[in-house]
């Protein structure tokens, strides 16, 4: 080891190998140019390696780049291989835009794992979550703005910080909405309302600052009043709760009892219609029939009158029963008329 360290030049020239010895000018000479020629092959080298290096790019699938020359935009890349000038003349800014993107407020998701639960990320937002409602209630919200990249040139160059300016917009207009509204509303049916009108008050900022992002939905994860006014909160709702369950009960008897009234109220004006037309009726008809014995009457009163006289017996002889004479305290039957009469030939 100690024979090939003598061998080079540089311990030609300074005496290594522990001998001292004087050098001719032409060594010296041969020492300096290999030494200049390796000074100059390794930068060179070094730059060749960097501009091939720099020279192409790959887009994934889900990803567009805009290409800058000298900072200046000249083009949009599809996924695949692409050429560039090397040495940073030209560069590639890689965008996701076919990813669905997300924003956590009030809370941050640790591990996604589809065969386990979702774990979270241990830590306080309450400064995101905990809003003020329309009637001076405290309420905690949590929700997810999920988004696309859906103009890369206008994401990267139109805004200073894009995610950020997407976060303080959405926390700026939840706020706004919640605040609008009263507490039990955002705790209960409001929920879905909330979420598509913060969708599109968000979106319509976004357009506003041209910030090339497309908001997909946006969902409200948890809608709960703070830790510490639970138990109070619950007993509220039980209230509620109650309250409702003794409205809906009212409501069915309600609808039980009124409809079977109106029916009997109907029944009674239909019958007392329904007498009303008979005796109307049968006033018309006794009306019609002494109009007609009337006349009769006047044009031959002795027949008239026996018939009537015979046809008012017809009706009330059979209605008196026996009639018996008593004489010298022995009873005679008067007239059979409450006898069947015995037709000849009878058995």
């Amino acid at each position: 080891m100690g024979k090939q360290d003598d061998d080079s030049p540089f311990a030609r020239i300074s005496g290594g190998g522990g001998g001292r010895r004087d050098f001719s000018p032409e060594e010296i000479e041969q020492a300096l140019k290999t030494m200049a020629k390796v000074i100059l092959v390794v930068p060179l080298l070094a730059v060749a390696v960097w501009g091939a290096f720099t020279s192409f790019y790959t887009v994934e699938p889900e990803e567009r780049a805009v290409v800058t020359r000298f900072g200046s935009i000249i083009g949009i890349s599809d996924p695949g291989l692409h050429f560039k000038i090397p040495f940073g003349i030209d560069q590639a800014h890689k965008v996701a835009t076919e990813r669905l993107l997300k924003e956590e407020f009030g809370f941050r998701t640790a591990r996604v794992d589809p065969d386990q639960t979702t774990q979270y990320a241990p830590g306080d937002y309450s400064h995101e979550s905990l809003m003020l409602t329309g009637d001076l209630n405290v309420i905690d919200v949590t929700w997810v703005v999920q988004y696309r990249i859906s103009d890369p040139v206008r994401y990267l160059f139109q805004i200073r910080n894009p995610t950020q300016t997407l976060r303080d917009v959405s926390e700026a207009v939840m706020r706004q909405i919640i605040g609008n509204r009263l507490g039990s509303e955002a705790l209960t049916i409001g929920r879905v309302e909330i979420a598509l009108k913060a969708q599109e008050e968000i979106q319509s900022i976004l357009d506003k600052y041209d910030s090339g992002l497309r908001v997909s939905t946006v969902e409200l994860q948890d809608v709960v009043p703070p830790q510490r006014v639970q138990p109070a909160f619950n007993e509220v709702n039980v209230a509620r709760q109650e309250r409702e369950r003794m409205i809906n009960e009212a409501e069915k008897r309600r609808n039980q009892v009124i409809p079977a009234a109106r029916g009997e109220a109907r029944q009674v004006v239909s019958e007392a219609e329904g007498y009303r037309a008979e005796r109307v009726n049968r006033s018309h008809g006794d009306v019609a029939r002494f109009s007609a014995i009337l006349e009769e009457y006047v044009s031959a009163p002795e027949v008239t009158r026996r018939r009537l006289y015979l046809e008012a017996m017809t009706d009330v002889l059979p209605t008196i029963g026996n009639v018996y004479v008593v004489q010298e305290g022995q009873p005679f039957p008067l007239l059979n008329l409450g006898t069947p009469v015995r037709q000849e030939g009878s058995q």
